[in-house]
């Protein structure tokens, strides 16, 4: 004989969410409002997936015993390991999550409760325990004093987050800096720099390609939180950053192009061609010089 719906989750020590209100009233009266509430409103869920027991477990110990953090599953007593299993139950159906086992977050035991706040947030979306830019800067403060330089991406002012570059949650492995790994940064159209969301017009595809950019992609000379040079250059001066590769020892572009340091065309000693980009203006890419003049 099958039993009712309500024997059947007592039996399994489910008692459901509406008994957890009695000991907890201050989560229950706003828990209406967090997006972990559909499981409730939805009434379709088993009780292992539903409301409160859904991350907690089933509640029947809990309540028999008074309370107590030993007969429930509490977060705050978790590995990070356990934490992100426990998650992982319900969240494993989009791609930004795919990668998260070994995302650097989880490598170095970054647990979802270490940036969720599941019943206490104050942030407008995807329940973070504080505003984005002060949750990463808790541990990026490498990253804070960059967006403190002169020439920065507006990420202090509100204009862009963080996750508009990064994937917390693990990014797939990038087409450009393959071997050097980025950290975490997401693609944009399956296999494109994120830069290139807002830098359209740096898109292409070119005729002739600049290959620094589809080898070691922005990075190579850009600096992409902040720097002391415009254009968050990583030289204050252009052509010194461009001698990091066309130093005439190898070959670039065409068969037999490389740029010798010292000729008539190219003397840097000479103030007038130290701005390399004011010849080579396409230095992103060209649809119609080799030399990317134009």
């Amino acid at each position: 004989m099958l039993l009712p719906a309500a024997a059947l989750a007592a039996t399994d020590g489910y008692v459901g969410s509406a008994a957890c209100k009695t000991c907890h009233p201050n989560v229950w009266s706003t828990f209406n409002r967090n997006p972990h509430y559909k499981s409730i409103a939805s009434g379709d869920k088993p009780p292992a997936q539903t409301g409160c027991e859904g991350c907690h477990g089933p509640g029947k110990a809990h309540i028999d015993a008074g309370g107590g953090k030993a007969t429930i599953i509490a977060f705050s007593q978790l590995s990070p390991e356990k934490a992100l299993d426990n998650c992982l139950r319900c969240h494993t159906q989009t791609m930004s999550r795919a990668n998260i086992r070994r995302s650097d977050h989880t490598l170095n035991g970054v647990a979802c409760n270490t940036c969720h706040s599941i019943h206490g947030s104050k942030a407008p979306r995807a329940l973070l325990a504080k505003p984005q830019t002060e949750l990463c800067y808790q541990c990026h403060a490498d990253v804070r004093a960059q967006f403190s330089m002169p020439f920065k991406h507006r990420v202090n002012e509100g204009f862009m987050n963080c996750t508009d570059c990064h994937n917390p949650h693990g990014a797939s492995q990038p087409t450009w800096r393959a071997g050097g790994r980025p950290r975490m940064v997401d693609t944009a159209l399956a296999n494109e720099e994120p830069c290139l969301k807002c830098h359209t017009e740096k898109r292409g595809p070119f005729v002739f390609e600049h290959a620094a950019v589809r080898v070691d992609g922005c990075e190579g000379c850009h600096m992409p939180h902040g720097s002391a040079n415009s254009r968050l250059l990583r030289k204050p001066v252009v052509f010194t950053l461009c001698l990091e590769c066309h130093n005439g020892a190898g070959v670039f572009g065409r068969q037999g192009a490389g740029v010798p340091t010292q000729s008539g065309s190219h003397n840097m000693a000479d103030p007038k061609f130290q701005n390399c980009t004011a010849c080579h203006v396409r230095v992103h890419g060209s649809n119609a010089d080799v030399t990317l003049l134009r």
